[in-house]
This record gives structure tokens, C-alpha cells and sequence, in this order.
């Protein structure tokens, strides 16, 4: 967890769960894990039990303690839709989401299917939070194009692709409803492939489509020296978004809806 974050297109991580399990190719070189797992054992590290899944509701509040506004990147080290997070506790998240409405939440996942059914209904108020931007994971045909077709069809004010780490060429790919995308290689000393001409093919359906595009890293194995340059130049488009002044700000200055209180909010 961290208000400084090193990750290219948020400001800040904020885990109130971690750890996961693995689901698909794009699971295989897992950051998170090869971090946790480092810590595996070590008493009264955040990571003492490694990957494992863990709720943390002590981070819950997190937000709320960081008083300017901030783009935030929720459960960087985990999903926040794997089946092993209570329904009940993902509420709990979004409640603090909606009471810290000053920042923007980036929350990508790759259980899609549970979370379209969760923002349909059980959760349905969630998919109302404009300042709570929705994302899934992309990283092949097989299991990436059926992610963004259930992400067409989840409620969110914002949708976006975090296409990382990108295996192959995604051909044609729909854009429809999808309001951001970021595209990004694989690193580390087992990084696999990414050709160029499979991301100017997504940077040209963006661009056809009026979609924000987002280089993140060609990635490899020396990251730093691959850099993130595409073509001469750097991509960091994102979505048109309202933004909700901070409760430090003065009051002439405030472009928000009045402050949510957090233990009695149940938006309909």
C-alpha cells in the first residue's frame, strides 16, 4: 500500500485484501506473488503468509485518512472479485470508496463474471459511483475478448482494458463501451514476447474508436532500458472524468456532490 505509487497510470495503491489465485495465462508471472511470496514467514510483515488470500479490513479507512485527491489503484496486490472475498466485505470497500469521494478508483479484475453479476444487482449502487472506474484484465483471445465483452455489459461510469501483460495479437477488437485503455508488456527475468505491431494495432482501434490510449512499458527483462516509448513518442491519454474537490479544498473551489456519510449511505 502506498499514496506514491511507481505503477505509470494511478497515483497510489490501496490493498485492503491480498493475495489471489491464479486463473489464466496472464496470471503465470504474477508480480504480486514474487513480491508476497519474498516475505513468506517473516513475522509481522504484511506478507508474512505470502500469497495467500487475506482480508485486511484494518486498511479499510485508508482512504479516507488521504485528504487530497488522489487517482487510486485498488488492490494492486490481490482482485477485489475472487470468489474467496465476501460479498459483504466488497460492499465494505465500496462504502469507503463512496464516502472518500475526492479520489478516483481504478478497480481491474479478472473474475468478471462475478463482478457484472454483483454490479447488476446485489451491488448494483456500486456501479452508480461516478468517481469508481471499472476495468478487467486482457491478455489473449481466449480469456481477455470474453473479460470486455462481460465488461460491456457491467454498470460503471467508467470502463477500461488494463491489456497487460499483452501474449498476442487480439485482431479486431471491440472497443464499444469502453471508455480507456492501457497497454503494457511483461517484465521481469521470464518476461514473455510483445510484438510492436500488436500494440499499434490496439493504439488504431483507440484511435477509431475515441478512446483514450495509455502506454504503460514494452517491459522484458530490463524494463528501465525498454522504456515506454511508442514510436517516438509517449502515450498517457485518459478518460474525461468530473472531479470531486478534496476536503482540504476551499469551499468556492468545490465541484463535488456534499460529503457522504460513511456508516448510513444505502444509494439506491
Amino acid at each position: 500500500m502506498s499514496d506514491r505509487s511507481a505503477i505509470e497510470w494511478t497515483d497510489a495503491t490501496w490493498n485492503p485484501v491480498r493475495g489471489c489465485v491464479k486463473v489464466s495465462p496472464g496470471c503465470k508471472h504474477c508480480y504480486a506473488e514474487t513480491f508476497a511470496e519474498r516475505f513468506r514467514g517473516v513475522p509481522r510483515h504484511p506478507f508474512e503468509q505470502g500469497f495467500d488470500l487475506r482480508l485486511v479490513p484494518e486498511k479499510l479507512d485508508v482512504p479516507l485518512r488521504w485528504r487530497s485527491s488522489r487517482r487510486i489503484f485498488v488492490n494492486s496486490m490481490s482482485d477485489l472479485f475472487q470468489e474467496g472475498v465476501p460479498t459483504e466485505y466488497i460492499a465494505r470497500v465500496g462504502r469507503v470508496m463512496q464516502a472518500a469521494y475526492w479520489h478516483t478508483y481504478q478497480v481491474l479484475t479478472k473474475r468478471h463474471e462475478r463482478m457484472r453479476e454483483l454490479l447488476r444487482g446485489e451491488l448494483s449502487w456500486m456501479g452508480k459511483l461516478s468517481h469508481v472506474w471499472f476495468g478487467v484484465s486482457v491478455e489473449d483471445r481466449r480469456h481477455g475478448l470474453r473479460r470486455v465483452d462481460a465488461l460491456r455489459g457491467t454498470p460503471a461510469a467508467i470502463r477500461f482494458l488494463s491489456i497487460e501483460p499483452l501474449l498476442e495479437d487480439l485482431g479486431p477488437i471491440d472497443l464499444t463501451g469502453i471508455d480507456w485503455v492501457i497497454v503494457g508488456g511483461e517484465s521481469g527475468p521470464r518476461a514473455r514476447l510483445m510484438r510492436e505491431e500488436w500494440v499499434l494495432s490496439i493504439r488504431n482501434r483507440c484511435r477509431d474508436a475515441g478512446v483514450p490510449f495509455f502506454f504503460k512499458q514494452w517491459g522484458g527483462v530490463r524494463k528501465k532500458n525498454a522504456g515506454r516509448r511508442l514510436n517516438g513518442r509517449t502515450y498517457d491519454e485518459f478518460p474525461a472524468a468530473l472531479l470531486h474537490a478534496s476536503p482540504a479544498a476551499p469551499t468556492g473551489n468545490t465541484r463535488s456532490v456534499p460529503p457522504i456519510t460513511f456508516s448510513d449511505q444505502r444509494a439506491s
